[in-house]
């Protein structure tokens, strides 16, 4: 599952990447400081591209949470959903039937843009961290769902069943993001489509050969370290895991 993510492109490459504008630019400092490592169980705060306003860039808060619930409900849902991931992922297989997604596969789908994200390996027992990112270090697109709770956005990244590349890396769960490429980034917001039309979407299969693929320290995930440094995104190579 995708639980960790990195962003540490500027928020202008990101507007020119998907012809979007930041909803307000008093945010720009604030997200145009890289974030080499963030972890999913912390619910940072991160862009998304909302599709009720699919030309710009806001905050959201990674974690789904219930749009019945209230702002001051959204920590607690947190501690008691950790239990279930937290919300941070959400499993395209039943977007139509889960009682959270249910209610936001046909009007609240988002685009979440990364520069990278992380996925475990497990190799006689232990897991091995790898980082995948695009080879043209252009930002990845990432699908999701989201609410609306006051004014803030809460927000989850669907997963799928692993592609062949993602089976060899994270071969305990063989799962993956769903991750666009550009026409499909711009399909999935569309206020038009049916559920034939996301489905299609959901079943996209970004090229594996576009994908940049390596290990990385294990410091990613240690609590006792501070992994969200720059030489996270190092490639550190380990005896005896091959891909």
């Amino acid at each position: 599952m995708c639980f960790h993510t990195s962003q540490t492109k500027k928020t202008i490459e990101l507007e020119n990447r998907f012809n979007v504008n930041l909803v307000d630019d008093s945010m720009r400092e604030y997200f145009d400081v890289p974030r080499y490592h963030m972890n999913g169980f912390s619910h940072p705060n991160m862009l998304v591209i909302p599709q009720e306003k699919s030309n710009v860039l806001a905050p959201g808060v990674w974690g789904i949470v219930p749009s019945n619930k209230s702002k001051d409900e959204i920590n607690p849902y947190f501690k008691e959903a950790v239990k279930y991931g937290g919300g941070l992922n959400a499993r395209s297989e039943k977007v139509f039937q889960h009682f959270i997604y249910r209610n936001s596969i046909m009007e609240n789908r988002c685009i979440i843009p990364v520069s990278g994200f992380f996925e475990p390996h497990d190799h006689k027992g232990k897991k091995y961290p790898f980082h995948f990112k695009d080879k043209k270090n252009q930002p990845l697109a990432l699908a999701g769902l989201y609410t609306v709770i006051d004014t803030f956005i809460t927000f989850t990244i669907l997963t799928k069943d692993a592609s062949p590349l993602f089976a060899k890396i994270h071969n305990k769960k063989n799962r993956q993001p769903v991750i666009l490429d550009i026409e499909n980034t711009h399909n999935w917001l569309s206020a038009d489509l049916n559920e034939n039309d996301i489905k299609g979407i959901l079943n996209f299969n970004y090229p594996e050969d576009s994908l940049n693929v390596y290990s990385v320290s294990k410091d990613l995930f240690s609590p006792k370290v501070n992994s969200d440094v720059e030489t996270i995104l190092e490639e550190v190579k380990y005896e005896g895991v091959v891909v």
